[in-house]
């Protein structure tokens, strides 16, 4: 499907007062306004520090669970973090464990099993935790939907402390804290943050009350970061600044565990992306294939021998993912072909041989395919669970709530969710969830590629280079900088890596400049040598050449005009 190109149109009165103001190129002005940057906000956003980070007693309830635990430490109370099972609830349930247990608390951590217990608090749990010997439970990346859970909770004597970040009902649960700044009546400016950064607060909160160091909760910002960046939440504001601060923490991480996943991750970099394509998906991983209790495990392990061997456990079972995922991905696409499902507003999918733990990543897959909002289910242990993905502009949440009655539970964000629901109920949630999406199609945004600037051979220097890398840590909200670049003479043509990648030496006047379109090898015969294309795409500096060269990472091209 053609792609739109969009160019983003620019106020020049503002660019100016931007550039005068805080002495800026004009591509990194555009840069700022593009990401919707306010013009008092460009000074944090560029240069910001921990020291920037708001006050985490400004976030709602926050005292209240700050009380309860030092109540716990003084009368040497058994305490449990019960957290979720993806990396933004394994990293929570980290810094809390590690923190907490410096303060001289009892804890223990509880994570379900994926396959057998699905998302958040259940009852079972409770009475394990409980037997226990645990009067406080301290929820972190979830519990905001728990109403019934918490109450079981209050009637066999279990406090429950909830900290997390995800979308709120109308009623709360009966909790003894709510620490969740998405709460209606949270006047915080944390609405951003992902559950380890909720948690990350509870301890700068916690450490003010005791008048501990900064150090004391500084030193996890590394685990925090990854918890952050994993979640894809917007890496603005004070997300930006625990992900910029935790990736320049990670080079010299005391961390023992995650030394040993830095080394089987392998990455030139130590970055978003890194993070992104490289440590989280191990991490996610046994949560995916089994119990996310090896990677929290890895976390807390001070021994590098047996961190080592977790690690390496967590990329086989990375690896046992990415095969079942290919092969529910081949049957997913065999179903929407047979049915003709392309043609539809939405595509829900129903295999109970699919492994629960992968669905979500292959909704994905689907929705950057068809561009419309995708659910796949699977049967696990008598229980209809499912998994829901969808296109920039469409609230899945809000969706899904208006087909609640249906379903048995349901909980996430507005891009991801997950669901629970009876078999015998599948066909009338399909027609239903069509119906709901027809009603908001006009939500969903079309195949459009944004892009920041348009630029001349000129612009190819080392202020552009400096300029990109001054907006990293890049993320949802803060992405990669993309560039137009008109009338580009094709000056030689040739595919690589058994003609996956396009590799294309384009030239400007008597300038020839680098290209690769990585997965574009496929569109080699839309042109020829002498052709003059337009290109979209990233600049980057390729650090293979010797010397180093700038080169465009093209995202789309079409014939010039």
């Amino acid at each position: 499907m053609p792609k739109t190109w969009c160019v983003t149109k620019y106020d020049e009165k503002l660019l100016e007062k931007i550039k005068s103001t805080y002495n800026v190129s004009e591509i990194m002005a555009k840069l700022l306004v593009s990401r919707n940057i306010q013009f008092n906000d460009i000074y944090t956003f560029l240069n910001g520090t921990i020291d920037d980070l708001s006050d985490p007693y400004e976030i709602k309830d926050m005292e209240k669970i700050v009380k309860r635990i030092d109540i716990a430490i003084k009368n040497h109370e058994k305490v449990c973090i019960y957290g979720d099972y993806d990396v933004d609830g394994i990293t929570s349930i980290t810094i809390m464990y590690k923190f907490l247990t410096k303060l001289g608390l009892d804890i223990m951590y509880y994570l379900p099993d994926r396959l057998v217990e699905g998302y958040g608090i259940n009852n079972k749990a409770l009475d394990e935790i409980k037997a226990n010997g645990v009067s406080l439970i301290i929820t972190v990346d979830c519990g905001i939907t728990a109403i019934e859970e918490v109450e079981y909770a209050n009637s066999i004597g279990i406090d429950v402390c909830i900290t997390d970040h995800h979308e709120c009902t109308q009623e709360l649960p009966n909790a003894y804290a709510i620490i969740n700044p998405k709460r209606k009546d949270d006047d915080s400016k944390c609405k951003m943050l992902a559950g380890v950064g909720v948690a990350f607060k509870c301890l700068m909160a916690i450490a003010k009350k005791y008048n501990l160091p900064k150090d004391e909760y500084l030193k996890y910002i590394d685990i925090v970061s990854i918890g952050t960046i994993s979640d894809i939440v917007p890496l603005v504001g004070e997300n930006r600044i625990i992900s910029k601060y935790g990736l320049k923490s990670m080079q010299k991480t005391e961390n023992v565990g995650l030394k040993e996943l830095l080394k089987i991750v392998n990455y030139k970099d130590i970055d978003s992306l890194m993070i992104s394509f490289g440590m989280a998906p191990r991490i996610n991983a046994c949560g995916r294939m089994g119990n996310a209790a090896a990677a929290v495990k890895l976390l807390l392990e001070p021994d590098s021998q047996k961190a080592e061997k977790i690690a390496f456990e967590l990329d086989e079972l990375n690896q046992e993912r990415k095969n079942v995922e290919s092969i529910i991905f081949k049957q997913a696409l065999e179903i929407i072909s047979s049915k003709k499902l392309e043609n539809k507003n939405s595509i829900v999918l129903y295999n109970s041989s699919w492994h629960n733990g992968v669905i979500g990543i292959v909704a994905s897959r689907l929705v950057n395919m068809y561009c419309k909002p995708v659910i796949l289910l699977t049967k696990e242990h008598g229980f209809i669970r499912g998994s829901g993905r969808c296109p920039n502009g469409f609230s899945l949440y809000d969706a899904l709530s208006e087909c609640k009655d249906l379903l048995i539970q349901f909980g996430g964000h507005e891009l991801a969710a997950g669901l629970t629901i009876e078999e015998d109920k599948i066909d009338e949630f399909i027609n239903r969830f069509e119906e709901v999406v027809e009603s908001r199609k006009d939500t969903i945004s079309e195949q459009i590629i944004n892009i920041d600037a348009t630029i001349q051979r000129k612009d190819l220097n080392a202020q552009l280079i400096k300029d990109i890398r001054a907006l990293k840590p890049y993320g949802q909200s803060n992405q990669v900088p993309v560039f137009l670049y008109k009338g580009l003479k094709v000056a030689a043509i040739r595919t690589i890596k058994d003609d996956k990648h396009l590799k294309l030496v384009l030239k400007d006047d008597k300038s020839l400049i680098d290209a690769v379109g990585f997965s574009l090898g496929s569109r080699r015969d839309e042109i020829r040598i002498g052709d003059k294309i337009d290109v979209v795409g990233n600049i980057e500096l390729n650090s293979y050449n010797t010397p180093k060269t700038i080169q465009i990472i093209i995202q789309d091209f079409k014939k010039s005009v």
